[in-house]
């Protein structure tokens, strides 16, 4: 793989459900006049390699494999040939996604969610990785006025996602999902609120000289 362009940033970011990630990165977007990349990672993966959309939807941020396998970066650039038999697999599927991932990063400036997109471009010049979290209670409440579902279905909601996407850095990454030195910065979003906390990752952006 090759780094970052000299002149490109990178704001990765990894989210606990309902704790705000994913409103943090359009506000980050918009302010910055970037590409925000989430969900359709899974359509450009499928344009990338042609292999059915719906297969990488359904593999996102999953793992069927209770073994975790991390990914070195000579495996994330060992992509199967379409005529091999494990293709289509959940491993080659990640292996395709992370090359999306890279490309996108080489290509422009924009933030991009989850997918361990933080360790798929770790080492990498003008990148920042972040962590958002909150208590609980306040992504109960957060996924209960996005969704309109009770607090016991939120409860239910949080607690499936953010088991997938524990096991699913773990197994890819080898590391824990939620701990702050796998990151540049982590952000509590519970009393901040999202336009501030947008506002910390623009200042450590700035510190870092990503952006003015």
């Amino acid at each position: 793989m090759t780094d970052l362009a000299e002149n490109k940033f990178c704001v990765t970011i990894e989210r606990g459900f309902g704790s705000g990630g994913k409103t943090i990165g359009t506000i980050l977007a918009a302010r910055l006049g970037v590409e925000y990349y989430d969900r359709d990672l899974s359509k450009l993966s499928s344009e990338y390699s042609g292999i059915d959309e719906r297969l990488f939807i359904k593999f996102d941020e999953t793992v069927k494999n209770r073994l975790f396998r991390p990914f070195s970066k000579a495996d994330l650039d060992a992509i199967l040939s379409p005529d091999d038999e494990n293709f289509v697999s959940d491993n080659n599927l990640f292996r395709l996604q992370a090359r999306v991932i890279n490309d996108l990063a080489n290509r422009e400036n924009c933030i991009i969610i989850g997918r361990c997109s933080g360790y798929v471009l770790r080492g990498k010049a003008n990148l920042l990785r972040v962590y958002v979290h909150a208590p609980l209670a306040n992504c109960v409440e957060n996924v209960q006025e996005r969704f309109g579902v009770s607090a016991a279905e939120a409860r239910r909601l949080i607690a499936k996602t953010d088991a997938n996407r524990r096991k699913y850095y773990k197994y890819y990454t080898g590391l824990e999902w939620s701990e702050a030195h796998n990151y540049d910065l982590t952000i509590n979003t519970a009393d901040l609120g999202f336009e501030k906390a947008a506002d910390l990752v623009m200042a450590a952006m700035r510190l870092r000289g990503m952006c003015e």
